[in-house]
């Protein structure tokens, strides 16, 4: 195993509850409610694919850059207060870190919201950030795996990944990683080079080391 790409919202930090909370407020302002189900559509994907969605289900004629202001002011507010990490984040992070394995950071969210974010993870942990604003393809595509990869100067058949959303996991896959899953809204099922856990603390630097080196 070479590398270790880490997606952000709902692997390691605990924001899907903010992104829910922006969007039912943003819903609200267009005249329209908002639903778990909603969510469950969107989760693992990009701003343009959300604000999209919002704008047709609200059959709004809105400005989607006016929505996307929207969505950020009400994110950065919750995010002025911290982020709390998931389980097992931060000890997994920092054995990686102590055993010298390179790292990125691999999220659809747009660089502001990856580097608000960062305030609390720490940018110190990873080596490259990917985001959605360095991509023309977005997750479940493998361009943002694939870029990662390439950045770190790495095959990505020789990384692991961890990722919480099928969109995520598909994108990981494609682009060749190992996949460890923690799902945290939509289920996610077992196959060949991935591994699902209820949590990141049930994963050390040598369950991603056996995953990457199975099936070889």
């Amino acid at each position: 195993m070479e590398a270790v790409l880490f997606d952000m919202d709902g692997l390691l930090v605990d924001t899907e509850k903010y992104w829910f909370q922006v969007e039912t407020d943003v819903m609200r302002r267009l005249g329209h409610g908002w639903t778990v189900e909603d969510q469950e559509r969107l989760v693992g994907g990009s701003m343009p694919a959300t604000v999209a969605y919002m704008l047709r289900v609200s059959n709004s004629s809105r400005d989607p850059a006016e929505i996307e202001r929207w969505m950020l002011e009400g994110l950065f507010a919750l995010l002025e207060s911290g982020v709390e990490m998931m389980p097992g984040a931060p000890e997994l992070l920092s054995e990686i870190r102590t055993a010298g394995i390179p790292t990125a950071l691999v999220t659809s969210s747009g660089r502001p919201v990856a580097e608000a974010v960062l305030a609390t993870v720490g940018r110190h942990n990873f080596d490259v950030i990917v985001t959605g604003d360095d991509v023309t393809r977005f997750k479940p595509d493998p361009e943002p795996y694939l870029l990662a990869a390439r950045l770190l100067g790495v095959p990505p058949h020789d990384c692991a990944a961890l990722e919480d959303s099928p969109n995520g996991v598909t994108a990981a896959t494609a682009a060749g990683c190992a996949v460890v899953a923690v799902p945290s809204v939509l289920p996610i099922p077992p196959a060949p080079r991935r591994l699902v856990v209820e949590s990141l603390k049930q994963v050390t630097l040598r369950t991603l080391q056996d995953l990457t080196t199975s099936g070889r």
